[in-house]
């Protein structure tokens, strides 16, 4: 007699996780949920109506071409100035915390864990701290109040090469190095044909990181720039936010520039969701 197997009940741990995991849901959503219901309102109901729900006559439309219309056009400006600071900005810093955190697994070099501490320490180093010597030496060489001075600091990833090395020790085996050597591939074609693929998900997950941080930078425009034809959306939300005292209509524009920027950033986590694989080496060994 074939009997049925027993329906395993949640433990009290597992229901305790999983109602965290609900709390930390609903916080981190709730803000993106408000910000998609303003940005479909009116100025007025934006005010007089409950943040989480609908107004009885939503103008998203309009709110949209306001947004894209306000100053000639210049938020359009802005969301371009930003896609080039952090997807350039994101994919140079992924390349070169790539090729760090690979050498530094898979090279042997005097103080090599000296050198890798040193990197990993700029992880605890605040962005505050470091703005103003920014400043200054990029001023030095002429570079301040150009996408330069944005896009260089936008190219170092400290975590970047942590995530990398972790990475590049658990993915890359050294029996496949050793192999592509016996076949006579050189070490910069073994890291570009062999560990980045190998390398993959990481790459990608340290693309995104240094993309959302780049895209969500408020001190280092704010620092370095002093034109808004250069702003990013960041910068040039917080300039219309400081103008509402003046005329309250800024404040839709705040709010639909703000969804319209979250909306791009949810967009490119899914684009990207497919390529988080942790098994694309299964089996890179064998055979």
């Amino acid at each position: 007699m074939v009997t049925a197997p027993r329906r395993s009940t949640p433990t009290v741990s597992t229901l305790a996780v999983n109602g965290a995991l609900v709390v930390a849901a609903v916080y981190f959503l709730l803000p993106l949920v408000w910000v998609l219901v303003a940005a479909t309102k009116s100025p007025g109901d934006l005010f007089s109506t409950f943040g989480l729900w609908f107004s009885d006559g939503p103008q998203a439309w309009s709110n949209l071409v306001g947004l894209f219309t306000e100053s000639d056009g210049i938020f359009s400006r802005w969301v371009v100035n930003s896609i080039v600071y952090s997807g350039f900005g994101a994919l140079v810093a992924t390349i070169i915390s790539a090729a760090c955190g690979y050498a530094i697994a898979k090279f042997l070099f005097p103080a090599r864990e000296m050198l890798f501490s040193l990197i990993l320490g700029g992880v605890l180093v605040p962005a505050t701290v470091i703005a103003l010597p920014l400043y200054f030496l990029l001023n030095s060489v002429g570079l301040t109040g150009t996408y330069w001075a944005v896009l260089l600091p936008s190219m170092v990833s400290p975590f970047g090469v942590y995530l990398a090395r972790i990475h590049a020790n658990a993915s890359v085996p050294d029996e496949v190095v050793e192999a592509a050597r016996l076949d006579g591939a050189g070490d910069l074609r073994i890291f570009a044909a062999i560990a980045t693929r190998m390398m993959s998900p990481a790459l990608v997950t340290i693309f995104l990181f240094q993309f959302v941080t780049i895209w969500n930078n408020y001190l280092l425009p704010l620092v370095m720039l002093n034109d808004t034809q250069t702003f990013p959306v960041t910068l040039g939300l917080t300039l219309w936010n400081s103008q509402t005292q003046r005329d309250p209509m800024f404040y839709q524009l705040v709010v639909t520039g703000s969804a319209v920027s979250a909306v791009l950033l949810v967009v490119l986590m899914i684009a990207l969701q497919r390529f988080w694989r942790a098994d694309l080496t299964s089996g890179a060994s064998k055979g």
